[in-house]
């Protein structure tokens, strides 16, 4: 009965329960256990998205909102842990508007980063996009679990790139958050009036927009999103600074940021950056002939005089790196900036971290860049004698104008080999904790990492379940996600 009052609202080639259909979402390539939905849902609207929630609600059927085209999934956070429907946004895949004045484009969230950046060239914007993401990645699904971007110069707040947006909350209501809250309530007579969706806060001094990013889906389900993008530069060139350890490179780091030089730049290891530029099978080859530490910074320049601005903008750096006892490279083993900015702009399709050994986990956190090299320690104790230590993948991102920073470490592995498998599980979830207790802010709690953050701090896990419980009442999105 269920199947056909789904089919009624979607059609019916739009729902099934076939299991092949089934067993696509019912599992990652997360440790989160695995679990089948009884339906795969896929929508093209909005008002469809309300109908479901609506009838969800009323049903009380776990909804899972998926966006992403296609996978690998990786977090835990789409997996039916408790039956229910998988809500595929992907069909609704529309850029919606794209203002290069405001530098706003409107998109829902079946959009890719691959489609957007075409779209925007077109208008002489790019997307800010996270390192590397994979071909098939949403990119709404990305801003709202706050996916680091590689540009901290104008990362701004940590709502960045996203703005305002259309969401229906399990309550089943349809809200516009920030200035998309201003009437007319239709986009396109907003649009057409003038009215652009620049700010996220609103209605008021509310930021509805900040509950839901980062709720994996728990708090409501977006139909649409702004998002900032940047001009896209007339003349850019990338350069690297290497060193022996990690230290030099972090101080001048924060010197970029404070004198906002360079758009793009982070901090990777060896092993991080063989894994990202080699083909599989000639990753650990690389890693050993490369610098420890590799910083990449990518100057851009246009408008008026953009040959002398870029220019001054190398002249800096390079006093920056001398300063420092830092040479500045225009390639490292015959890997030109020119090379990586070219793999940056157009990610392969295979997703980089699965070449080494066709699988992989990261652990990752928020701190800042002068604590890193004591997570660094933390870690490499950690894998002694469970894991090389010369095969872990590090990747420093600033964030916010540099005041933050996205620490990750990707540990890969061969799926097949079951004993080596539960080991690194041992290994993850020690990992985990063990860098907790180091100060490291676990701001996206996936999978066993949601106990490990909520456990210690009861007063906001109890606030964070009263907003749930007014946008949610039924408990339908995404339950078993968080600390719901």
């Amino acid at each position: 009965m269920a199947k056909e009052n789904l089919a009624m609202i979607v059609g019916k080639d739009q729902v099934s329960d076939a299991e092949q259909i089934l067993s696509a979402y019912g599992s990652d390539e997360s440790f989160v256990s695995p679990g089948l939905p009884a339906y795969v849902v896929k929508v093209k609207t909005a008002q469809q998205v309300q109908q479901i929630i609506n009838y969800a609600k009323e049903k009380r059927m776990p909804v899972i909102p998926v966006s992403s085209p296609g996978g690998p999934r990786l977090r835990g956070d789409t997996i039916a842990s408790q039956g229910g429907m998988i809500l595929d946004l992907s069909g609704m895949d529309r850029i919606l508007n794209v203002d290069r004045m405001d530098k706003i484009a409107v998109i829902e969230p079946g959009v890719t980063f691959d489609q957007l950046e075409q779209a925007l060239r077109q208008k002489g914007l790019r997307a800010f996009k996270p390192l590397l993401p994979r071909r098939t990645k949403s990119v709404l699904a990305s801003y709202l679990e706050r996916e680091p971007v590689v540009v901290p110069r104008d990362h701004w707040d940590a709502i960045d790139p996203l703005v305002t947006m259309e969401v229906i909350f399990g309550t089943g209501d349809l809200f516009r958050t920030g200035s998309a809250s201003s009437p007319p309530a239709d986009l396109q007579k907003q649009l057409d009036a003038g009215l652009r969706q620049c700010f996220a806060a609103g209605p008021g001094s509310t930021s509805l927009s900040r509950v839901v990013q980062g709720s994996q889906g728990t708090m409501g389900v977006v139909t649409w999103g702004s998002v900032i993008c940047g001009i896209l530069p007339e003349i850019d060139n990338t350069w690297f600074l290497t060193a022996a350890t990690p230290e030099p490179l972090i101080d001048l780091s924060y010197q970029l940021s404070r004198r906002r030089l360079g758009e793009e730049h982070f901090l990777v290891n060896a092993f991080q950056f063989a894994t990202m530029m080699a083909d599989k099978g000639e990753i650990a080859a690389l890693a050993e002939k490369l610098p420890a530490w590799i910083l990449t910074v990518k100057l851009t320049a246009g408008g008026m005089l953009p040959e002398e601005q870029m220019a001054y903008q190398e002249k800096d750096l390079r006093e920056l790196a001398q300063a420092r006892g830092v040479e500045l490279k225009s390639a490292v083993m015959g890997i030109s900036g020119k090379a990586l900015a070219e793999l940056l702009d157009n990610p392969p399709e295979e997703f980089y971290k699965m070449k080494h050994r066709g699988a992989f986990q990261d652990i990752f956190f928020t701190t800042t860049l002068d604590k890193t090299p004591g997570h660094v320690a933390v870690m490499e104790e950690v894998v002694r004698h469970h894991y090389p230590s010369n095969e872990i993948g590090i990747y420093l991102q600033p964030m916010v104008q540099g005041s933050s920073c996205h620490c990750e470490f990707n540990l890969a592995y061969d799926p097949t080999d079951r004993a080596k498998t539960s080991n690194l599980k041992a290994l993850y979830l020690d990992a985990g904790a063990k860098l907790a207790g180091n100060e490291a802010f676990f701001s996206r709690p996936y999978g066993p990492w949601a106990d490990l953050v909520y456990g210690k701090n009861g007063e906001a896990t109890a606030l964070l379940k009263r907003v749930k419980k007014m946008l949610d009442p039924e408990g339908i999105l995404n339950p078993g996600r968080l600390c719901f």
